[in-house]
């Protein structure tokens, strides 16, 4: 599988990386069985590059991607994880923040220097290793926080950032960014200081492009790679504009369902599938260093790796750059 750099680091990540949300039980509970053989199937496709966070099951995705990638040499994959929320121990729950049987942790944000390398060294033990090739500072921005951001991006630009650029140095990290799915905090960040990438979930996809107002240009100029998430938009573009339809998490507008069943219509002129376009987008994007696939289930990444590998016609761009 074909390999990008990550900015102007040494980082080399595949095209297509592995999203281990699902595996820390996102909705749904996911058997040892079933993660170990989604795990060992995106191996065998190629991939290379893992995601993962503490707050993906408190624990218990990193947990998961730990043991199994103890079969391989550490220089063999590249993993990235993230910082913001820092875990301790707790009692045992049914379900938190989405995630079904989690780890029994307790969850705090803090996004200082002290904060984030407490954290980097929680996830550092789970995944049986001594360092990170990339970190993302999670969920930093209104999106999460709202008011209480201003809080926390007075930490983080007070003391985290440059707590980053130390534990770079120092080769605890090799590379880092933010990790969000809003733009703006990543123009504000951008503005403190360069940053090597950005993992971005649902704002430059087939139906969302709205990083392409001033992001990717600030992102050109700086040399900042991006990392491709939520290319379905939750799931609009995998299920198509079809009743009960999801766009960032929520039920789907009217004006969402009437631009889906648009892009549908084009895709189809093409002779694909909604959702292969929306991976194709991604996939084919000039900042895109890697298209994140997050799923549970062997089958729907092989599905999903299929519909990535196929050919696209010679039209694809020219047909999905015009506007709605």
């Amino acid at each position: 599988m074909r390999q990008n750099l990550i900015g102007n680091t040494g980082v080399r990540v595949t095209e297509a990386s592995f999203g281990c949300a699902s595996i820390g039980n996102l909705y749904r509970p996911a058997t040892d069985a079933q993660v170990d053989e989604v795990l060992q199937c995106a191996w065998d496709a190629g991939i290379r590059y893992f995601d993962t966070a503490p707050h993906y099951g408190r624990g218990l995705s990193e947990m998961r991607l730990g043991r199994f990638l103890t079969r391989y040499p550490r220089d063999e994959y590249v993993i990235s994880t993230k910082v913001g929320r820092v875990l301790s121990p707790g009692s045992a729950m049914v379900e938190a923040d989405g995630f079904v049987d989690p780890l029994p942790n307790a969850v705090r944000y803090d996004y200082s220097g002290d904060g984030i390398e407490a954290s980097l060294e929680h996830s550092f033990g789970l995944l049986n290793t001594n360092y990170a090739d990339i970190v993302y500072v999670h969920d930093i921005g209104e999106c999460t926080h709202g008011q209480d951001n201003s809080a926390h991006m007075e930490a983080f630009l007070g003391s985290g950032y440059e707590r980053l650029v130390r534990l770079k140095e120092q080769g605890k990290i090799r590379a880092f960014g933010l990790g969000v799915n809003e733009n703006q905090i990543c123009l504000d960040v951008m503005d403190h200081g360069p940053i090597d990438v950005i993992l971005l979930a649902g704002r430059l996809t087939l139906l969302d492009r709205s990083a392409e107002q001033e992001l990717t240009a600030k992102c050109r100029a700086l040399g900042t790679s991006l990392v491709l998430g939520g290319v379905f938009n939750s799931g609009i573009l995998a299920t198509g504009p079809v009743e009960g339809a999801t766009y960032d998490y929520v039920p789907a507008s009217p004006e969402v369902i009437e631009q889906v069943k648009n892009l549908q219509t084009r895709a189809e002129v093409l002779g694909l599938q909604l959702a292969t376009a929306a991976l194709h987008f991604a996939k084919r994007h000039e900042l895109a260093a890697s298209v994140l696939l997050g799923t549970a289930s062997a089958r729907s990444l092989q599905r999903n790796l299929t519909a990535l590998d196929g050919p696209t016609p010679d039209e694809f761009d020219s047909h999905f750059r015009r506007g709605f």
